[in-house]
């Protein structure tokens, strides 16, 4: 079974343009030119049921287009998409009830001088929740998101965390089944940026709702998702396994230890030193390098701890971005 179907989708805008002077402008009037610009070319994925995807790419590489589309707020050049059986631009009701398009930089909609819990009450009423499905939902949600001091609070007077929180709460409150998370940790300080990760966990978890999600930030993928879609000039660079790519792009791991008074020329020669303070010391060591090397480490020195960790995720996606997967 699959929740989402993406095959040979593509997408084209028309812009205009024209040359700088008056003149320009004024014949532009007339003679208006334009050029395509391609922001989604032959994209194909599927996601299924319950799936946490990572759908990631630098600027303007085409994830928020996609988005759209799925959503049903742009339609395609060419292509074909299906989101829970139907065709998302056609905008039907009974899809509309069942997806969630979620923007991180995006503002809680509606009168600001409603309280939130009378805000979830109108969007009970637009969603038509039956009342005691509603009760259930915003009990979890209020569990889930912390909202309890939130509810008789007028959305004027939340902060940007709590307003996150917030407009989360109204996009789900009505169970959707497939959620579409374009930044969700935008602007959010370290503590909202935990609590709305532990969030997309938990409800994923709970409801076995389908979660495609963009983010700049790597720990968002790290921690949410096992898959990656990276897409890059409009076009897919690699669907699969996070630690797959990692492993690809990345043919070494960090060997961190604590080891008070080790001999530096010994742990050179253990591999390359990339980093050290106050007795900490870490090497960069080839993966099919990294039982040998460790066991030598502990057998040699007087070592207080060692660690064995991946390279940076920001640092393989980066080099992603720069050489391609191959």
């Amino acid at each position: 079974m699959t929740a989402v179907v993406v095959e040979d989708l593509c997408m084209t805008y028309r812009a205009p343009v024209r040359e700088s002077g008056w003149k320009a402008t004024l014949g532009s009037v007339f003679n208006r030119q334009y050029r395509d610009v391609p922001a989604v070319q032959h994209v194909s994925f599927a996601l299924r049921p319950g799936e946490v995807v990572g759908f990631i790419g630098p600027n303007g590489a085409g994830k928020t287009t996609t988005m759209k589309i799925l959503s049903g707020l742009l339609h395609a050049t060419s292509g074909q998409v299906r989101v829970l059986g139907h065709s998302p631009w056609q905008r039907r009701s009974d899809f509309l009830r069942r997806i969630a398009f979620i923007r991180g930089s995006q503002p809680v909609g509606g009168s600001q001088e409603l309280t939130v819990l009378d805000t979830l009450r109108y969007q009970r009423l637009l969603y038509e929740v039956p009342p005691a499905e509603f009760q259930q939902n915003l009990d979890e949600l209020t569990a889930l998101l912390e909202l309890g001091e939130l509810l008789p609070r007028q959305l004027r007077a939340l902060s940007l965390g709590e307003k996150m929180r917030a407009g989360l709460a109204l996009s789900l409150v009505y169970r959707p089944e497939v959620m579409f998370l374009d930044e969700p940790t935008l602007g959010l300080d370290v503590t909202g940026a935990t609590t709305m990760r532990r969030f997309v966990a938990q409800y994923a978890e709970r409801t076995g709702a389908t979660v495609l999600l963009t983010s700049h930030y790597m720990a968002d993928v790290a921690t949410l998702c096992p898959r990656l879609v990276l897409i890059d000039k409009g076009r897919i660079q690699y669907d699969g396994k996070l630690d797959e790519l990692a492993a690809k792009l990345s043919p070494y791991k960090l060997v961190r230890l604590t080891a008070p008074g080790a001999d530096e020329r010994r742990l050179r020669e253990a591999g390359e030193l990339v980093e050290s303070s106050d007795g900490t010391w870490v090497l960069r060591v080839p993966r099919a390098d990294v039982a040998r090397t460790t066991a030598r480490l502990l057998t040699e020195l007087d070592v207080a701890d060692l660690s064995v960790e991946e390279a940076p995720l920001e640092a393989v996606i980066d080099q992603a971005y720069r050489e391609g997967v191959g």
